[in-house]
């Protein structure tokens, strides 16, 4: 389920590191704009650049939700509120999954930048993989091109390049994540009248709009660092906070926008899968007798 999610929103993953690492609006003007030039330039085949070896960050789901369910029972030792444990748990388990994801990013975004924007990408790929004909050559070629790439320019270290600045998006994105989940799940001002007696409004319909306001609001937050970490990781900068002043000098605030509609469209899918299969099954977990004790 999350794969198929994952490969339906992928083009808007692409488009939003293209629109971050772009000077001004050099080459697109939007995330529509971005689709139609990619689609028309490149083909499909373009909006799924580096797809394959993103899918491998698949295994840091089961890091982040197990680190998440761990945390969250380690502290709820200590405080019964549900924000301090879901901003404590959200916190710890992006810092696991984002020490796994970092290098697989750090190659899919090299491969992303191909194409229409490759004179942005500090590394590229060799003009004879990009003809070859066969299709699992292509996709892997390119990989290990890449892969060969940072080993010589940077060593093992440049697999982690903007470790800390991904630490600094989606530490805080997941750590609010949560706590606006529980908050947006907690209120039906949002819904329908006749939606908002507890009996008319199913867990399931409300934790699907829950997740992905979640999602609209924690994007919204962490973009600016965002857009710091897709230009530390693809222009090879060594420095956070270097980057973010050059980006505010050049673009000002609105610059620190760059991406987020793309960025929010790709989120909101992925959030009601993560939220309605994970509620789904904490409940199927429990015995009968427990189910209404515990806070969903």
């Amino acid at each position: 389920m999350t794969m198929t999610t994952r490969a339906t929103v992928y083009p808007f993953t692409l488009i939003r590191t293209r629109l971050q690492v772009q000077k001004g609006k050099s080459l697109y003007t939007g995330t529509f704009d971005a689709f139609y030039k990619i689609l028309k330039a490149e083909g499909p085949r373009g909006l799924y650049r580096g797809f394959m070896v993103n899918t491998f960050t698949l295994i840091s789901g089961q890091a982040y939700i197990t680190t998440y369910e761990l945390v969250r029972k380690y502290v709820s030792q200590y405080s019964s509120n549900n924000t301090v444990k879901s901003l404590w748990a959200g916190g710890a388990a992006s810092l696991v999954a984002q020490t796994i994801t970092v290098p697989i990013d750090m190659v899919s975004q090299q491969l992303m930048m191909q194409g229409q924007v490759g004179h942005l990408s500090r590394f590229k790929v060799k003009p004879k993989i990009m003809m070859a004909t066969s299709k699992s050559k292509v996709t892997f070629g390119q990989t290990r091109d890449i892969v060969v790439q940072i080993c010589a320019a940077d060593g093992f270290r440049g697999f982690y390049r903007g470790y800390v600045a991904s630490l600094l998006t989606y530490i805080p994105n997941s750590a609010v994540w949560w706590p606006f989940y529980h908050f947006y799940a907690g209120r039906r001002l949002y819904l329908p009248r006749c939606l908002k007696s507890p009996s008319d409004c199913p867990h399931l319909l409300l934790q699907a709009i829950a997740g992905p306001m979640a999602a609209a609001t924690a994007s919204t937050i962490t973009n600016p660092m965002d857009v710091v970490r897709a230009r530390v990781q693809v222009e090879g900068r060594s420095s956070v906070i270097a980057t973010f002043k050059q980006l505010l000098a050049e673009e000002g605030p609105w610059g620190m926008t760059k991406g987020l509609s793309a960025r929010i469209i790709s989120s909101t899918p992925t959030a009601v899968v993560i939220v309605v299969g994970y509620e789904t099954l904490k409940r199927l977990s429990l015995r009968p007798e427990l189910v209404n004790s515990r806070h969903w």
